[in-house]
């Protein structure tokens, strides 16, 4: 015990210990609020002045997008969540490949065992946590499955896409702290992906029942999907039955700000990571991540 509180005081002391517990003392919510009215703003100066400041601090051009104008924007958000242009993005077609949901990095790719999902190194989590799956159902399912987490970085195209083909049948809006997501936070603040706002995304597949899940994070505005429109937070969880067909490739929805796109596949997919595939790799959207070999 002497041991733990001493391991924990001397993180306290480290930049990332410092930068993990101002996490909890700011106000997540507010601070997230105030950062969407913001970032909705359509009033010209406040539109020019963020989107301006945000493309020349991350780097970012229009040569892979539909409009290729800072001044096209109507919002920020409408500039964060910019369209690719035609063809930007070439989706695989191995048979039966599971793709990037996203552009981003991955965070933490692999196989669920004793019903948990890796973090970080040292650091797991609960599937059905993450699922807000309370019976364990979900847990007991998606045993033995797979898992893939993808981080967007600020600078990335800001659109979730269809890893598989499937049909949406069912989201689950889970509310939750807004605790940033990067590799200190994985690394710091126990059940991260499970404990922040997500909307669960749960789909029929040709092996077995699959999730996406968006993750939150500060700041992080708001989340959208093609089935939901924009979530509205509260303080239940929303769950909503749907019938939507989509194929891989296809939009399923965007983060308004922020975050994580997390998939879950059932043991049944037989899934096969590429082995190029492991923390840190730098993916797009449509790239393949691995093969569902039992489908």
């Amino acid at each position: 015990m002497k041991n733990s509180l001493k391991q924990q005081a001397q993180l306290l002391l480290t930049r990332d210990g410092l930068f993990t517990a101002a996490q909890h003392l700011v106000p997540q919510q507010k601070i997230s609020e105030v950062a969407g009215r913001l970032a909705a703003s359509k009033n010209p100066l406040i539109k020019k002045t963020f989107v301006k400041t945000f493309a020349k601090a991350y780097g970012i051009t229009l040569e892979e997008y539909a409009r290729k104008d800072l001044a096209d924007f109507k919002s920020f958000n409408d500039f964060f969540t910019r369209e690719l242009d035609v063809d930007a993005r070439p989706i695989d077609n191995t048979d039966q490949g599971v793709i990037s949901p996203a552009d981003g990095m991955i965070s933490q790719i692999g196989h669920i065992q004793q019903g948990q999902i890796l973090q970080a190194k040292g650091r797991d989590y609960s599937v059905s946590h993450l699922l807000a799956d309370t019976e364990n159902k979900d847990g007991n399912y998606y045993e033995g499955g797979s898992f893939a987490t993808v981080y967007l970085a600020p600078s990335n195209y800001h659109r979730v896409h269809m890893p598989f083909d499937g049909t949406l049948i069912e989201t689950r809006y889970v509310p939750g702290t807004l605790f940033s997501v990067n590799n200190v936070t994985a690394q710091n603040v126990p059940d991260l992906f499970a404990r922040n706002e997500r909307l669960v995304c749960v789909f029929d597949t040709e092996f077995g029942k699959a999730c996406v899940v968006l993750v939150g994070a500060m700041i992080v505005a708001g989340i959208e999907t093609v089935a939901t429109g924009k979530i509205e937070r509260s303080e239940q969880i929303q769950t909503l039955e749907h019938n939507i067909r989509l194929k891989k490739g296809d939009e399923l929805g965007r983060f308004y700000l922020g975050s994580t796109a997390i998939v879950v596949l059932p043991k049944s997919a037989g899934t096969e990571w590429t082995q190029d595939m492991k923390h840190g790799s730098v993916v797009q959207m449509g790239q393949l991540l691995g093969v569902a070999t039992k489908a």
